[in-house]
């Protein structure tokens, strides 16, 4: 495993002691789900509380492991795995920071999560831009729409769009630090923004590529 893989391993496993020493000082059902203005909507079970994101954690180290593995186009992801392994790191990150503003909450340092996950997605979606401007042409990493992954030109295009655009997206998730209510707005509208508007911009740059198909 690549160097990046194996600290972010370390990092859900450290963050595990961390919850399994705060383990005693949380109550039976700890809270799990914040609605849209930061407000507890959710509970479960303690060791549910503490298992279930190092879990989900893990599972999705394993499939960041095997793509590069897999992808019949696995030469390309060479070609960025720098990128592709610093991405891996980051998200751990983000995933840790979200599981360790769960434990803290429920020991009662809290924390509006809505803050923690506006940072957490600013620094996520800017390096995944950066990602998006390095990566080659695959089956599993970027923007892969039918008209992306059937011409490298228009894959290049699409992703040099698409990197400007997260890293846009970063940006305004950072405005949900300052304005927590209105967090979530500034999460989701300009990703959905971004989602339309790449896969329509890969359909037309095609369409320039070739005129006549």
């Amino acid at each position: 495993m690549s160097r990046a893989l194996w600290l972010s391993v370390l990092l859900v496993a450290a963050s595990m002691v961390v919850g399994a020493y705060l383990y005693p000082s949380m109550p039976e059902r700890v809270a799990s789900h914040w609605g849209a203005q930061g407000q507890v909507n959710g509970y479960m079970p303690r060791s549910w509380g503490l298992l279930l994101m190092p879990a989900i954690t893990f599972i999705l180290l394993a499939f960041f492991y095997v793509i590069p593995k897999i992808d019949p186009l696995r030469g390309n992801i060479d070609s960025f795995k720098a990128h592709y392994d610093n991405f891996i790191l980051i998200f751990t990150c983000f995933m840790t920071l979200i599981y360790l503003q769960t434990v803290l909450w429920n020991v009662g340092v809290q924390v509006n999560p809505l803050t923690v996950i506006s940072f957490g997605l600013f620094v996520l979606f800017h390096y995944s831009g950066i990602l998006l401007e390095n990566s080659k042409r695959n089956w599993f990493i970027g923007i892969r729409t039918p008209w992306t992954l059937s011409s490298d030109a228009v894959w290049e295009k699409t992703h040099r769009m698409g990197g400007r655009m997260f890293k846009g997206c970063g940006i305004i998730c950072l405005l949900g630090v300052i304005l927590p209510d209105f967090a979530i707005l500034f999460i989701i509208v300009p990703i959905l923004l971004t989602a339309v508007y790449t896969t329509v911009y890969s359909h037309l740059e095609y369409k320039k590529e070739r005129p006549q198909g």
